[in-house]
């Protein structure tokens, strides 16, 4: 039995149609939504280091709650300027939408990036007292599973305000990436992938959702499944025919499943 090449199991862009297209198609769509939505704060600070901002988009009329997107980019790639555009399915429902960066590696380790967005957390949540949603993409949604966990980096009375978590084509077992070349930058260790993989921490007990598209690649339906396997309370939702990068679009769709999934009571 042949060895599992792990950097071809991560590698997403090669096996979708037009891959790498996207990621000049998702900053331009975005740069036009920033410039006309108007009701926006921009590259808000929620810590000290020039990446620890956020950008904070409002509805028309008082909001219903505050939906925080994480972004991924494997830890090491991306920002939030890449995903405005995912704002708006949200907002049309009347929901504050915020998205925070991080810094990313290898100025720094995972388990740092994940106390990086309990802090983005903790400080949003001090701007609205309703109701607070999460979701993220790929490592992004790695970051959100991870405030599903006993030892999430927020406190009780802040993880009491998080209704739901809905994990996007996300990251539960880290130890692969220790086979990746990508690990230069992750600088993952046996120790720190097992601090950082959700499927086997202890549940807090919020609401999780893995969401996948069922056209991924086979590792990332192995990541959902196992998650889904190791938390009882977990759901997970394949969302036939979607691939990694196409299947966050279901967020503008206003009134369909993923957005409401997200945004349910």
């Amino acid at each position: 039995m042949s060895e599992t090449d792990w950097n071809d199991a991560f590698a997403c862009s090669p096996y979708i149609e037009n891959g790498a297209d996207y990621f000049d198609y998702w900053p331009k769509k975005s740069a036009t939504f920033r410039e006309t939505w108007t009701a926006k704060q921009l590259d808000q600070p929620y810590g000290e280091h020039p990446r620890l901002t956020y950008d904070l988009f409002e509805p028309q009329g008082e909001p219903k709650g505050l939906f925080i997107f994480v972004h991924g980019g494997y830890w090491k790639s991306t920002d939030k300027s890449y995903w405005s555009f995912l704002a708006e399915g949200a907002l049309a429902r009347g929901w504050q939408v915020a998205l925070p960066q991080y810094i990313l590696a290898p100025d720094a380790t995972i388990p740092e990036i994940t106390k990086q967005i309990g802090t983005a957390i903790t400080h949003l949540s001090a701007l609205s007292n309703r109701a607070i949603v999460l979701a993220g993409h790929s490592a992004g949604g790695h970051l959100v599973s991870r405030m599903a966990c006993e030892n999430a980096p927020v406190s009780k009375s802040v993880m009491n305000r998080i209704t739901k978590i809905v994990s996007i084509s996300g990251l539960y077992d880290l130890s692969p990436l220790i086979k990746t070349e990508m690990n230069v930058d992750l600088q993952l260790t046996e120790g720190t992938a097992a601090d950082e993989s959700t499927a086997f921490l202890m549940p807090n007990g919020t609401p999780i959702t893995a969401w996948t598209g069922g056209s991924e690649r086979p590792e990332f339906l192995r990541q959902a499944r196992i998650l889904a396997d190791n938390w009882e309370h977990a759901d997970i939702v394949i969302d036939e025919g979607k691939h990694h990068f196409d299947v966050i679009e279901g967020l503008l769709d206003v009134d369909g499943p993923l957005l409401n999934e997200i945004l349910k009571p």
